[in-house]
């Protein structure tokens, strides 16, 4: 279509008009919880949620970061979790699924399939904890936050339709030239297949950043709290607290906690390394979801 006619200049306003439409739609709920976080709990409780608060204060950044100790420690556990599983699950799954790529590969269809059917079931919470706790003895250790979430069918076979995308007299000319395996993906899958490698790094980010539940169910120790889960906790907390200062029970020695602008400021410390590092993966995300879902 040519924008340079009327019809095609009136197409372009009205595209830049829902585009900019759509981006609000996503900015002002962010900058709500900004906001939110910044806004005096009485003032919640008067004007209800405003972008433009009539009261601002710090008291709840000040309550979560009254211990700051706690929140460094939970720091540096999501961080080693998140980092240390998201590079064992690339590294596992990119190999997993040039394997599942390879028409040569003699157990090709049978790892197809046992990968493909632990997507429509699995063994359950008990029997996994019962493996992770006592067989394999990863309680109260990182490990079991890390080891048995690396392999992720889906995103195994979101590599693997970027693999088959590509011409097979590239991996033919490899092998005439005595490339071996390794050699092949290396030095030739990984950096043709960045797009949807870098695609598949960020589901895991998000997955290992946004994990509590495995925290819940496999660490006692405070010192192992994953950022997500401590926020959870926290939370928690505050909520008992505030009950029983509603009941009267608590009420000569605590005052009503900020629990709505606590929670909006547990939800911008928990989100902000991912604001940074979604940038670096953006140009990747969409082509490797448009590539994955059209060729899957």
């Amino acid at each position: 279509m040519e924008f340079g006619t009327g019809k095609g200049k009136g197409v372009k306003i009205f595209s830049y008009i829902v585009l900019a439409l759509f981006a609000l739609c996503c900015i002002i709920p962010l900058l709500n919880i900004i906001m939110i976080s910044f806004t005096d709990s009485s003032s919640i409780d008067t004007y209800g949620y405003s972008l433009f608060p009539k009261v601002l204060t710090l008291e709840a950044y000040e309550l979560l970061f009254e211990n700051p100790t706690t929140i460094v420690d939970a720091y540096g556990v999501t961080l080693f979790v998140t980092i240390v599983g998201t590079f064992l699950a690339v590294l596992i799954g990119v190999q997993f699924a040039y394997g599942l790529s390879r028409k040569n590969y003699v157990l090709r269809n049978q790892s197809s399939f046992y990968l493909y059917f632990t997507m429509l079931f699995s063994g359950g919470t008990v029997p996994i904890y019962i493996l992770v706790t006592q067989y394999l003895g990863l309680k109260n250790s990182l490990w079991a936050l890390i080891l048995p979430y690396i392999v992720t069918p889906y995103n195994i076979f979101l590599i693997r339709t970027f693999i088959q995308g590509l011409p097979d007299t590239v991996f033919e000319a490899a092998k005439i030239d005595g490339a071996g395996e390794y050699t092949i993906l290396y030095k030739m899958v990984y950096p043709m297949c960045k797009g949807g490698i870098a695609t598949v790094t960020l589901f895991y980010l998000l997955s290992f950043w946004n994990a509590w539940y495995p925290c819940l169910l496999y660490i006692n120790k405070s010192k192992l709290y994953t950022l997500q889960y401590m926020l959870h906790v926290l939370m928690g907390k505050i909520e008992t607290l505030n009950m029983e200062v509603a009941n009267g029970m608590a009420v000569n020695y605590f005052q009503q906690l900020p629990e709505d602008s606590l929670r909006m400021a547990t939800c911008l410390v928990a989100i902000g390394p991912l604001i940074v590092a979604f940038p670096f993966f953006q140009k990747y995300f969409v082509r490797g979801i448009a590539v994955g879902a059209v060729k899957g």
